[in-house]
């Protein structure tokens, strides 16, 4: 039987993220496998043309909600659906490298790499360059970030309903030090393209909601002997 396409991203995952320090070689790979996965390839219809119980309906989802599919110590794979007009502010990613693909819809994103950070206290501020400032629709292709470039620090608005899809490597991790920090940005007039960001507590009007995976399950822990990054 022919292997879902999520299967085929958790093994390539898997296979990727299990080294050390992967090659962007194979972190393409990676992104192009993530490029063929479709919104009913992960349980969910935009539209719900389909009418089907075992699909999440994209487009009736009141609140910015996360479906979970797997996470061990070297990644994570989940999805985040948008209903129109909510945001996910800025935040940052520590350490990590991070794969993203619009399933469907429209979104703007704000995006910042570090120029000058320094830590006052437990806070963290500083000097920053834009990377991204703009409206992205789907179909687009896939988005990779990196600990110290390719917007690490970023937020999503959406314009319409949307979703989508992340690999984190490693996942975040309080434990490991790796927890998710918010920030405003105050762009310097002087200075186009630069903003100084500031730390902040977590926004009380941020919601997200848990949904169930309902695509196809995953087999886990299966011998990836003789993968081959193609």
């Amino acid at each position: 039987m022919e292997k879902s396409r999520i299967q085929t991203l958790y093994e390539t995952c898997n296979a990727v993220f299990s080294q050390e320090h992967p090659t962007i070689q194979q972190i393409q790979c990676v992104k192009n496998h993530l490029d063929k996965v479709e919104a009913a390839d992960v349980g969910i219809d935009e539209f719900n043309l389909h009418g089907s119980p075992n699909l999440i309906c994209g487009k009736g989802l009141s609140e910015i909600t996360y479906i979970h599919i797997h996470e061990c110590n070297n990644f994570s794979i989940g999805i985040f659906c948008f209903p129109a007009g909510r945001t996910f502010p800025l935040h940052d990613h520590p350490e990590m490298t991070v794969l993203s693909k619009l399933l469907y819809g429209s979104v703007h994103i704000k995006a910042y790499d570090w120029i000058m950070e320094k830590k006052s206290g437990c806070r963290t501020s500083g000097i920053a360059g834009a990377v991204t400032n703009g409206i992205f629709k789907a179909p687009c292709e896939p988005s990779a970030l990196f600990p110290r470039s390719g917007g690490n620090i970023h937020s999503f608005t959406a314009l319409t309903p949307s979703a989508i899809l992340d690999v984190l490597s490693p996942p975040y991790s309080e434990e490991f030090g790796r927890p998710s920090t918010y920030f405003m940005d105050f762009p310097i007039p002087s200075l186009p393209g630069y903003a100084i960001l500031e730390e902040r507590d977590l926004p009380d009007d941020l919601v997200v909601t848990g949904a169930p995976y309902l695509g196809p399950s995953l087999e886990i822990g299966r011998n990836f002997a003789g993968f081959s990054y193609n």
